[in-house]
């Protein structure tokens, strides 16, 4: 029994240095890809792998508000008798929305921007949940730019019409950190 434990310790110690190696590399990777992503307030290297993964590719989005319904921060509009509110999105890459939800949640913590913003929000009448929805809209917005800053958003015009709508090709260090962050898929 003893030495089924050390043997079990050993593997957790062996994991645990591996899932180290795999964090610095992701880490070097993301600071080289996307560093005015990093310098977000509440974006760490989890954060932005995850964005950088997922949204392969700023620059297939043409505008602010596609990259918003891509992400599921765009607000649907709700209309109810005289009152119109909106209401959170079920469509759009959810994986990658959890990105901008953690960011939000960490700066309505630390962040005085992002905490007055929220005040706001709820004095204009939003309850807690819209004001936050409303902050994770703002900071796609603030993410889209960063990656525009970064990657660049050109799109590739000179392939002819059946290229139209179709993005650069990915560079490796965004194909790396993609295959890393992205689960196999199952077998059928």
């Amino acid at each position: 029994m003893a030495r089924l434990a050390r043997h079990l310790l050993e593997r957790c110690h062996h994991l645990i240095l591996g899932i180290h190696s795999l964090d610095a590399e992701i880490k070097e990777l993301v600071s080289q890809a996307v560093p005015s992503l990093l310098k977000i307030p509440g974006c760490g290297t989890p954060n932005a792998a995850k964005i950088l993964g997922e949204t392969a590719g700023i620059g297939r989005f043409r505008t602010k508000s596609a990259c918003a319904r891509h992400n599921g921060t765009a607000p649907l509009p709700v209309r109810s008798g005289n009152r119109e509110r909106h209401r959170l999105a079920r469509t759009g890459n959810r994986p990658l929305n959890a990105a901008p939800h953690r960011i939000a949640i960490t700066q309505a913590h630390y962040h005085p921007d992002a905490r007055a913003h929220l005040q706001r929000r709820k004095e204009g009448g939003n309850s807690t949940t819209g004001a936050i929805r409303a902050l994770r809209r703002r900071l796609s917005d603030v993410v889209h730019r960063a990656l525009l800053n970064c990657c660049g958003g050109g799109r590739q015009s000179s392939l002819g019409p059946s290229a139209r709508g179709r993005t650069k090709p990915v560079p490796s260090t965004i194909a790396a950190i993609a295959a890393m962050i992205r689960p196999p898929r199952a077998r059928r």
